[in-house]
């Protein structure tokens, strides 16, 4: 018999490859609409989610429809169809079909919306245009000797350790651990009331801070004393595999015309607004997907001879100094090939229903 898979399972895996702590503080990524114990029949892949892809999803089968853009971004007050978010949950929710979002998580992951666009460029040497701080936790604590290849393979498998494309990774240095039960106390080693001296190993980890409850808890349940001496710091320390933007090397250099040709026909571009154009060599490139005008100054400090964004404001052009070709390639333009990002990843995953790339035109803007 078929395998069943649910709404939960998809978002499971979803998550895991976007986490949502890694969201914006403002934006509302997540299940939206829907329930999560369902069994999926097909799923929907899209930038934003709309009435009309609503219509698509009902008409494929589709009671899962997976989007960059979160359709719910404001709170809403009531439900009675005065615009076309209103009207697309309701319609949603009539047909039983859920609604999930992973927007800026997307975004700041080292293998999410930046990176596709970097592939689609065909950079190399891809690094973060400017990394995230504080999302780094340092673990230290100690444990007997014997003890130490056990515990550190139960809070590896909770997710600690995992330096870029490096896993399992700690320090460790060998020493001698005293304590003195209680009279109350149950120890391990030793027994209460007598002075006791332990060969320990100091252990020290990194981990992506919103992994701290469930490293905690596999630490605390595979560690054999009663009381664990550790310490939690959170670190100031950027994080390589999250924040905003990209940078790369193109593989051959080119002048600006050239670039601006060869930007049109791997993003598939109708039109392009742009800096004033020179004699200019571009080799590094740096890309933002959706608004990214906040990201110019650190373009500039990454030495990019090139960016590439959207949703530019006429003032912010001047912000190039006549250093950085800035193109601003359209808000869906830079975005819509997210919807191939949840293909790969749901497919990789999963083979017991359809997976759909959405047919909808979702981009509210058309050019003449």
């Amino acid at each position: 018999m078929r395998e069943k898979n649910t709404i939960a399972e998809i978002i499971k895996v979803l998550e895991d490859y976007a986490p949502i702590p890694y969201q914006e503080s403002y934006d509302n990524s997540g299940l939206q609409t829907g329930d999560a114990s369902a069994e999926v029949s097909g799923v929907l892949l899209t930038l934003d989610c709309t009435e009309a892809v609503i219509d698509e999803a009902i008409a494929k089968g589709c009671n899962l429809v997976v989007a960059h853009h979160p359709v719910i971004f404001k709170g809403l007050k009531s439900l009675t169809g005065r615009s076309y978010v209103e009207r697309t949950i309701i319609k949603a929710i009539r047909h039983n079909i859920a609604i999930y979002a992973s927007h800026t998580n997307l975004d700041s992951v080292h293998n999410g919306v930046n990176a596709r666009i970097a592939e689609k460029l065909q950079l190399t040497n891809v690094k973060m245009l400017s990394s995230k701080p504080h999302t780094l936790m340092q673990l230290v604590f100690f444990v007997p000797v014997q003890n130490t290849e056990e515990v550190l393979s139960a809070i590896h498998k909770a997710g600690a350790g995992q330096i870029g494309e490096y896993s399992d990774c700690s320090f460790q240095v060998q020493g001698k651990g005293r304590f003195l039960p209680s009279q109350n106390a149950d120890p391990t080693i030793g027994v209460p009331g007598k002075a006791e001296q332990v060969e320990e190993n100091r252990i020290e980890v990194i981990f992506p801070a919103f992994k701290q409850h469930k490293i905690m808890q596999a630490l605390l349940q595979a560690h054999p004393y009663e009381e664990v001496a550790h310490y939690l710091t959170l670190l100031e320390n950027s994080n390589q595999e999250v924040g905003i933007g990209m940078i790369g090397e193109l593989h051959e250099p080119m002048n600006e015309a050239a670039f601006l040709a060869y930007l049109k026909e791997k993003m598939e571009l109708s039109v392009v607004r742009y800096t004033p154009v020179g004699d200019k060599t571009i080799r590094r490139v740096a890309v933002c997907g959706g608004s990214g005008s906040f990201l110019i100054k650190d373009a500039l400090r990454n030495g990019a001879d090139a960016y590439v964004t959207a949703d530019v404001k006429y003032h912010e052009f001047f912000d190039a100094e006549n250093r950085l070709l800035i193109a601003d390639i359209g808000h869906y333009e830079s975005e819509v090939f997210t919807k191939g990002i949840f293909y790969d990843t749901i497919s990789k995953n999963f083979a017991n229903f359809a997976v759909y790339l959405s047919e909808v035109n979702t981009n509210p803007i058309r050019y003449t």
